[in-house]
């Protein structure tokens, strides 16, 4: 069974200007803004059979500004950054320089006492091959700009130190297909 997953990147929020860590704030006045922009390219993806978001504040209240009336899925949250939860990354780095070297250089480790990198792509590689939906269906879920581009690792195979080598911008759209374990990216022409 192939199924057509489009994720799109939640707006804009205090939290992505500041870099800081699964900090979970609302979309700030500038990203209400972008969903009213792109508003009129991504209202068709509520034609969707299922829509899911994050559990976070700012892709639940993107999916909710958009009318997909998603269903917020635990399994498409942010990497669990434990102790660095909340921080700035300049600010992890002035604390734990040696730990954030070793967290940008290896997929396996966790120096803040959360999930690892491996552990984070392979979590929304699950999610991924356990969708629901007949042949041909279609979902859309809007999750943090993180989640994005661990789906688009694991859907392509790719090392896990490429995830530090794609960009997701605020609102940008991935389309994946494929079924459990074979995925293609789609790439499409602008309308």
């Amino acid at each position: 069974m192939s199924v057509r997953i489009t994720l799109v990147a939640a707006a804009r929020s205090a939290s992505l200007l500041a870099e800081r860590f699964d900090d979970d704030r609302s979309l700030d006045q500038a990203g209400w803004y972008e969903v009213q922009l792109a508003a009129h390219a991504l209202v068709p993806l509520n034609a969707a059979e299922l829509r899911y978001c994050s559990p976070t504040v700012r892709s639940r209240a993107t999916a909710q500004a958009l009318g997909f009336a998603p269903m917020a899925q635990p399994d498409l949250r942010d990497c669990d950054m434990g102790r660095w939860r909340g921080s700035t990354l300049a600010e992890v780095t002035a604390r734990e320089p040696a730990a954030v070297d070793v967290w940008l250089a290896d997929p396996c480790s966790a120096p803040h006492g959360g999930e690892s990198l491996l552990a984070f792509i392979g979590r929304i590689g699950g999610w991924l091959d356990t969708r629901p939906t007949q042949d041909g269906g279609s979902v859309v879920a809007v999750a943090e700009p993180a989640v994005v581009r661990a789906a688009l690792v694991y859907a392509l195979q790719a090392p896990p130190t490429s995830y530090w080598n794609v960009d997701v911008r605020p609102l940008s759209t991935v389309v994946l297909s494929g079924r459990s374990g074979y995925w293609n990216l789609c790439l499409q022409t602008a309308a």
